[in-house]
């Protein structure tokens, strides 16, 4: 793609990275085959291509962003589905992240969608906010016809309050941070840290207790380190860039304290979105000269939970012969390139596993967009849930938090994490749903 930029713009190393980017871009089109907006919408705008031609023109004019700028970049969920089929390589994700923190920067939204984004970007990252959040939802359902009215975020508020669950499990691990020792160690005794994270310890804790009984089942001390909490992805993805670098510098901070005493052979993360994140604080913190090195360091340390199972000496023995739909979630098999460690895992205890039709395409959660952009993420997620059910599974197992809560509103199939399964595989409790 010929690009045309100003001299003095591409002094800036920020916009030469970009402008690289651009320049890779070769109009070929096969993006927009496997991109969930484009394949939804049918839209030229709400396709990668479109997006990138938008992008290009704003950084090269640095003319103001307009309202009709902003929605095709609201609209796409960051699943990088584009930057795997792309034979040119294009890193798509920066360019969008980009456009995000300028829109947020300089673009002023309606006054109900800027006290949406606000209240969803802390409470959902606090999970003390979270959860009084969620008890608030009984009382959000009685007043629901009232709030579908509102003006500009009437949708949005339906589509929380569908989201939200009937009632909060008990406090997890997440909420008691101290070391989980194995048992016995067979080899050499490791130790790895586990991310609290926000969200999913609010909403399943049980993925955490699973995730420790399996590391502990292998001779792996288990640790919730002091202070540690929201990776920043939400921010983040939100075009929130400062509050989400305050927030993994608090994180690294956490970690490095860590690995600085005892030491950490991994830190293991059991939602994918938040994993994809952690293994890109060295570029998200590369300008930072206190944290570009620790950050760079921690990065290197972040596995996805079936990366580190798939290293342990585990026995699996399935208590029962499942057929299992795995589902993929965008940010491990297009964030993360893992895509057949969890499936081998699965086989491996025993379970049937089932490839999804269109296993490519998002499920429509993406962090926040399910409640940003209702109706799109509601598509979706019925395709997801009409393609999962064309292969009659028993359960549905995903890696992702978001996932797991966006396709189990809207089947009766149980829905559980990878995890959970490996757990009851190799000795651990049958997940809710299956007993």
């Amino acid at each position: 793609m010929q690009t045309q930029f100003a001299p003095e713009a591409l002094a800036d190393p920020h916009i030469r990275e970009l402008e690289g980017i651009l320049r890779s871009c070769v109009h070929c089109g096969l993006c927009t085959a496997t991109c969930p907006t484009y394949v939804t919408l049918g839209d030229e705008r709400d396709s990668p291509r479109g997006r990138i031609y938008l992008i290009k023109d704003l950084l090269e004019t640095g003319r103001k962003i307009e309202a009709e700028d902003v929605a095709p970049i609201d609209h796409c969920l960051s699943c990088n589905s584009c930057m795997t089929t792309c034979p040119s390589g294009v890193d798509y994700r920066r360019l969008v992240d980009h456009a995000r923190v300028k829109i947020e920067e300089t673009y002023r939204r309606p006054l109900a969608d800027r006290l949406m984004r606000t209240a969803l970007v802390r409470l959902i990252a606090s999970r003390r906010g979270f959860r009084a959040a969620l008890r608030l939802a009984a009382v959000g359902r009685l007043l629901k016809p009232a709030l579908s009215r509102v003006p500009g975020i009437g949708p949005k508020l339906d589509a929380m309050l569908a989201l939200a669950p009937a009632s909060l499990p008990p406090l997890g691990p997440a909420e008691n941070p101290r070391v989980y020792p194995a048992a016995r160690a067979a080899g050499p005794r490791r130790r790895m840290a586990l991310l609290g994270g926000c969200a999913e310890a609010v909403l399943a804790p049980q993925i955490h207790v699973a995730t420790i009984r399996l590391l502990n089942r292998a001779g792996v001390d288990v640790v919730i380190p002091n202070g540690e909490g929201c990776c920043g992805s939400l921010a983040h993805h939100m075009g929130e860039e400062e509050r989400a670098l305050a927030q993994a510098r608090t994180d690294i901070d956490a970690w490095t304290r860590e690995i600085e005493g005892e030491g950490l052979d991994a830190i293991v993360v059991t939602a994918s979105g938040c994993g994809a994140t952690i293994k890109d604080y060295g570029h998200m913190l590369r300008d930072d000269a206190a944290y570009a090195k620790k950050a760079a360091r921690v990065a290197a340390l972040a596995r996805d939970v079936s990366e580190v199972a798939g290293a342990l000496d585990l026995e699996f023995k399935a208590p029962r012969r499942l057929a299992v739909a795995y589902h993929a979630a965008c940010s491990l098999q297009h964030g993360q390139k893992i895509v057949d460690a969890p499936k081998t895992l699965l086989r491996r205890a025993g379970f049937d596993v089932r490839p999804i039709p269109e296993a490519h395409l998002c499920c429509g959660s993406a962090g926040t967009y399910n409640i940003l952009q209702p109706e799109i993420a509601k598509a979706l997620r019925d395709r997801k849930v009409a393609n999962i059910a064309r292969v009659k599974p028993d359960v549905i197992a995903a890696g992702n938090i978001g996932c797991l809560t966006q396709i189990g509103s809207a089947t009766a199939t149980p829905v559980v994490h990878t995890v959970e399964l490996l757990d009851w595989a190799s000795g651990g409790p049958a997940p809710a749903g299956l007993v």
